[in-house]
């Protein structure tokens, strides 16, 4: 365990994530302090931060699958690095400075690891994942003068875990509750969820954690395609209500392998991207459905297939769920999600006192937190490793 001085008074850090559908760097300065059982955090500020447009382009389009040469990989990994220095710098702007950053860094590529040549007497042949997130520590770190805790997948992947989910035991300290279940449901470019039982006995090897498929990636993308670009996302979710769902293309959808896959698993744009979408749309010309229709029958996409993963993985049905993510905001997707879930309120983790557009850089800062106490950060439960392991490096600042 770690000396109990270093938790006595609060720490300052910065938590930075921008996720799969690029939509900006989410910075999170929070005051943190305690443990596990006892961990509090305080939100001093959070925004979210555009990347240049220029920027933005090449990233997607790189998370697409276009070719790039070592150098353009290089000055890419540093374009992304310098814009979430600045966001670290700009959160910082009329607050006390930080001591830490926890940088997620930018998702471009993800790979589960897969099993093969499974035999009863022998162990799987493991073939590790791979996860890559641009933006390099030790540029933040330099730039800002701030240590700085990156690359927090690669320790669990090294030990054939999937690298994600990693928010779960975050989410376990942060929102967990002595009588009621709850899934802690992230809403980001895919969707992940965290099943947390009541706060007793061993609830602590009960938890559960995955993706559960596509939710904003394939909504933002629809819609930068329906208006040729004009528009990057559907405000609130108003034009998806605007539609009605096709049922049928719905249940067709939800064939895809990855949903009735058992947990741990995780995807990424890899499989619900571009390619993806465009087979959607191929399929829906059949139906015949307007813009507003094939929107709100891709929400009902995300919608259902989270239903369908929480009747199907889960150990029981939760007492509670609470969104966030930047699809947390959307109204209707959160009315649908009800719908399907009738006897379970669904809620925003606003309403349990945690913000539901800064969590996940929350989580990281937290991460960082635990690293530098050598606490671990993944729950094998959620991302199949075998064991726990203390998750991020640990660039030192030359200033500090």
């Amino acid at each position: 365990m770690p000396p109990t001085e270093q938790t006595a008074v609060p720490v300052r850090v910065i938590g930075l994530i921008s996720g799969t559908s690029v939509d900006g760097i989410d910075a999170a300065l929070v005051e943190i302090s305690g443990t596990e059982l006892d961990l509090k955090i305080e939100l001093l500020a959070g925004e979210t931060y555009s990347y240049p447009a220029e920027l933005k382009e090449k990233i997607l389009a790189v998370g697409a699958g276009e070719a790039i040469s070592i150098p353009e990989l290089a000055e890419l990994d540093d374009a992304i690095a310098c814009t979430f220095a600045q966001a670290a710098q700009n959160i910082q702007l009329n607050h006390q400075s930080a001591s830490l950053i926890g940088s997620h860094g930018q998702t471009v590529y993800h790979r589960p690891p897969e099993s093969r040549g499974i035999g009863k007497k022998t162990p799987p042949d493991l073939r590790l994942g791979y996860s890559l997130q641009l933006g390099r520590g030790d540029l933040i770190a330099h730039l800002t003068g701030i240590t700085t805790v990156s690359n927090f997948r690669a320790a669990d992947i090294a030990v054939g875990g999937h690298g994600a989910p990693l928010v779960p035991r975050v989410d376990a300290f942060l929102l967990s509750h002595p009588q009621e279940g709850r899934c802690v449901q992230n809403l980001g470019g895919i969707g992940n969820v965290a099943y947390i039982p009541p706060r007793r006995d061993d609830w602590l090897a009960k938890i559960r954690g995955w993706d559960t498929g596509p939710a904003n990636s394939l909504l933002d993308l629809a819609v930068h395609h329906l208006t040729a670009g004009a528009e990057t996302y559907d405000e609130s979710g108003k034009w998806a209500a605007s539609g009605t769902p096709c049922n049928p293309l719905v249940e067709q959808w939800l064939s895809q392998d990855y949903f009735h896959l058992p947990p741990p698993k995780s995807t990424g744009r890899e499989l619900f991207g571009v390619a993806y979408l465009h087979q959607c749309l191929k399929d829906a010309e059949a139906y015949q459905l307007s813009p507003a229709d094939i929107l709100a029958t891709l929400t009902e996409l995300t919608v259902a297939s989270i239903a369908h993963s929480y009747q199907t993985f889960l150990p029981q049905m939760p007492q509670r769920v609470l969104l966030c993510g930047g699809g947390s905001r959307n109204l209707y997707l959160q009315q649908r999600l009800q719908l399907l879930l009738p006897s379970i309120p669904v809620l925003t983790t606003d309403e349990v006192g945690l913000n539901a557009d800064f969590k996940e850089a929350i989580a990281f800062a937290v991460l960082a937190y635990w690293r530098q106490l050598g606490i671990p950060g993944n729950l094998p439960a959620a991302t199949g490793a075998p064991q726990e392991m203390l998750l991020g490096e640990i660039h030192p600042s030359l200033v500090n």
